[in-house]
């Protein structure tokens, strides 16, 4: 999206040219692909304790080690793929994140053959519609919400992990399933 040079941004990302590309092309944009929607989920699971910033710089070290998040492939990983990821540089090596990502990865292919299609299962949170919020600053932002606390538990139900409900409304966020730009923000009209 274009941005000229006298519009604003959420202050959230700064000044920092990975934020401000991420902010400006895929945050808050409505994403209905089930296999993007693994992505983003699992990368927000893997931020847990961390700054996205340092997920969003990892990105594509994920997508190689992962498979470019195939959930299919993911679900088979022997005990040797797991421990030859957690010797992966390029990654976060927490033990209980690498597993979790193959965990998620065998619930979401069950989800997907007992006839639901990945992407519904987590749009229904929201009526499969963006939410529109009207959010001055971003002390206003809540980190979890009655819908983010029924798609955790879901999740959970379901089998996935590292899917709190900080973690879900982050994943909301960027999922575009929430607009929470700021009102004063350029990009929170072009996404309304």
């Amino acid at each position: 999206m274009t941005k000229n040079k006298n519009s604003k941004r959420c202050s959230w990302c700064g000044t920092d040219p990975d934020y401000c590309d991420y902010h400006d092309n895929e945050w808050g944009v409505p994403e209905k692909d089930s296999r993007a929607l693994f992505e983003l989920l699992l990368l927000e699971g893997a931020q847990a304790g961390l700054s996205w910033i340092t997920i969003l710089r990892k990105r594509e070290n994920y997508r190689n080690a992962f498979d470019h998040f195939d959930p299919q492939k993911m679900a088979l990983y022997s005990t040797k793929k797991q421990q030859a990821l957690l010797k992966n540089e390029g990654i976060i090596r927490n033990e209980l994140k690498v597993a979790a990502f193959i965990k998620n990865a065998i619930a979401y292919v069950n989800i997907e053959k007992k006839g639901g299609e990945f992407s519904e299962f987590l749009w229904q949170f929201t009526n499969d519609k963006t939410r529109l919020n009207r959010w001055q600053s971003l002390k206003e932002i809540p980190v979890s919400t009655p819908e983010s606390e029924a798609m955790s538990k879901a999740l959970k139900k379901a089998g996935f992990s590292f899917v709190g409900p900080t973690i879900c409304y982050a994943f909301m966020q960027s999922a575009g399933m929430v607009n929470d730009h700021t009102v004063d923000c350029y990009r929170y009209n072009q996404l309304k």
